[in-house]
């Protein structure tokens, strides 16, 4: 491919603000599918990981190419939430370019900041496209002016401060420049009906990649696939030089080691899929195969002159937790992987992937501790873990710290939080109990705005208790701000552990007693063993009872007392919210079917 005629662009953003709509449209808009294919009908193609589409945000980091007019162009689609930071750092390292994707109504949020700090440190070209602007509380003239401060902020180089801006209804496929108010408040945009502008400012503002396809070869490994066939894949962009099927190589690891291997298959990007191609040069996005187990971070280089690339810099982890084999009386009843070692291999396995993770060994050789982004990063993982089979118990999330210079240091996070006028007070009020530093708060036309700083261990949890003082209609983002000297924990008190007494089915004579002392995750019926932990107490103190006893029957009339007996629905936590709500002496119980706190006293 003509260097010239070639563009990388990574499209960022905050979650939620329309990233993968835009890519669909894209895709469609250049013909990449023929008319009969399914992809013509189908939305949020490039999420094509079954948790991305339940959960609405795209976790992996992905890549495809479209051709427009004479150009071809390579398009990295990014996460946004922070827990996946981790695979937006890597995948920035290959574009030259970047379209930052902002919510016409909710402007700039936390990882609006960060994604767009990690992309101009890169010494990208930015594009800026401002979404959803038919959205009624649409909001463009102020998030433009957010925007331009957020550039003088962040931009690393002059040229950055320049960056055009385009408007764009990314559902229908339509960008624009130029847009006109209508009377429900929302923009009409009146100079396109597709993403002409769009593709047209790539080609003129994003330059074509640079590197010599006549020096030795340099190509980093950014992502890996797997291929039934041809194994292992290596997927990266070629620096410098040019790859052939069948060329010697050296495989440079980040650990220093140095391997000679050959190139065996080489794929280039059409679209969604991969076609075999015998020659690739500098600038080009490729997949090898082949390859002697390549890493992420690897360098393939010239044989003859082999020389590194530098080391790609992806943000430490910040939470962990203990995960251990499962011990309850239930261990082994609803899981066909439970061993030490199969949990091993598996983390061991998602290790050569997931960039953000960190596994360290725990205190014996049947537990060892997993170190991730956050909850949702670490959630993920768990959750894809379980529908794989997998049966293991976890401990309760804890904060990384960190030794500078004779301190402690702990993470803090950067939170926005949007909720209704209505919530202001309850706002205020829990985040000062959790002893965050409110930075600045505004009004914007669906309520109000908060910004906190507040340290990640204050913050646990908290997104579970806002959906719920809130009725859900809160909104918390946050991104990993600095490490800190270590702060005051904040006064955040669960409540006991309501214990099983014995092992059985639990009744509903049972329960209607039980209900009156606090909240309950089981109703009649569930099978329960003693010492898993049924609810959660009003009180602070535990409490041990019998769940699974039933009413001594002396008559007819008696017996057919329980069909009256009135029950409150049980609470069925998330995952995501049971892992805020591991008390200090419990463990948190996984498997395919089931989530169970069990008691450790």
């Amino acid at each position: 491919m003509n260097q010239a005629q070639l563009r990388n662009i990574a499209i960022i953003a905050h979650v939620d603000h329309g990233k993968t709509t835009l890519v669909d449209a894209m895709l469609k808009q250049t013909k990449t599918f023929a008319d009969h294919q399914k992809e013509n009908q189908a939305t949020t193609i490039m999420d094509s990981n079954e948790l991305e589409r339940e959960k609405g945000v795209t976790i992996l980091a992905k890549n495809t190419a479209v051709f427009w007019q004479d150009y071809k162009i390579n398009i990295l689609d990014t996460p946004g939430h922070a827990d996946f930071s981790g695979e937006v750092e890597r995948v920035l390292n290959m574009a030259d370019g970047c379209i930052l994707l902002v919510d016409a109504a909710e402007g700039v949020l936390s990882q609006t900041r960060f994604v767009l700090r990690l992309a101009l440190e890169l010494g990208l070209v930015p594009i800026v496209l401002i979404n959803k602007v038919d959205r009624k509380d649409q909001r463009v003239k102020e998030v433009e002016q957010e925007i331009g401060d957020l550039f003088l902020e962040l931009a690393t180089q002059d040229f950055q401060l320049d960056f055009p801006v385009l408007y764009g209804r990314g559902i229908e496929g339509i960008v624009g420049r130029e847009t006109t108010e209508q009377s429900d408040y929302s923009l009409n945009i009146t100079d396109s009906t597709d993403l002409a502008p769009l593709f047209e400012t790539i080609v003129e503002k994003i330059p074509a990649p640079v590197g010599d396809q006549n020096a030795p070869l340099q190509l980093q490994v950014n992502s890996l696939d797997w291929d039934q066939h041809k194994g292992r894949i290596a997927i990266g962009r070629i620096f410098q030089g040019t790859a052939e099927v069948g060329q010697q190589v050296a495989l440079l690891r980040t650990n220093g080691e140095s391997i000679k291997t050959t190139i065996g298959y080489l794929f280039n990007h059409f679209g969604l899929e991969r076609k075999e191609v015998e020659k690739a040069t500098a600038g080009e996005i490729v997949a090898v195969a082949g390859i002697d187990d390549p890493g992420i971070g690897d360098t393939i280089a010239d044989a003859n002159q082999p020389v590194a690339l530098p080391q790609m810099s992806i943000s430490e982890p910040t939470v962990k937790m203990q995960l251990m084999i499962n011990t309850s009386p239930f261990a082994g009843l609803e899981a066909e992987f439970s061993t030490a070692r199969q949990l091993q291999n598996r983390l061991k396995q998602e290790l050569e992937t997931n960039v953000g993770l960190r596994v360290l060994p725990g205190t014996s050789a049947e537990n060892m501790i997993i170190v991730g982004r956050g909850e949702l990063h670490l959630a993920i993982l768990i959750e894809t873990m379980r529908r794989e089979g997998f049966e293991f118990a976890l401990s309760r999330p804890q904060v990384v710290l960190k030794e500078e210079a004779g301190q402690t240091m702990e993470p803090w996070e950067y939170v926005t939080i949007d909720v209704p006028e209505d919530y202001t007070g309850k706002i205020t009020s829990s985040m000062s109990q959790r002893r965050g530093n409110l930075k600045n708060m505004h009004h914007t036309k669906s309520g109000v705005r908060f910004e906190y700083e507040i340290s990640t261990a204050n913050l646990i949890g908290y997104r579970s208790e806002l959906l719920t003082a809130t009725s859900g209609a809160g909104l918390l983002n946050n991104t990993f701000l600095e490490y800190r000297p270590l702060s005051q924990r904040a006064d955040v008190v669960r409540g006991g552990a309501m214990i099983a007494h014995e092992t059985g089915s639990v009744t509903a004579y049972s329960l209607e007693k039980a209900q009156q002392r606090g909240k309950l995750f089981v109703d009649p019926g569930d099978r329960v063993y003693a010492g898993q932990v049924v609810g959660i107490h009003k009180r602070l103190e535990d409490i041990t009872m019998n769940v699974v006893r039933g009413k001594k029957l002396t008559n007819m009339r008696a017996a057919s007392a329980d069909a009256t007996v009135v029950l409150a629905p049980a609470w069925k936590p998330s995952l995501e919210q049971f892992l805020t709500i591991i008390g200090e002496k419990e463990v948190l119980e996984v498997t395919p079917q089931s989530l169970r706190l069990r008691s450790l006293q």
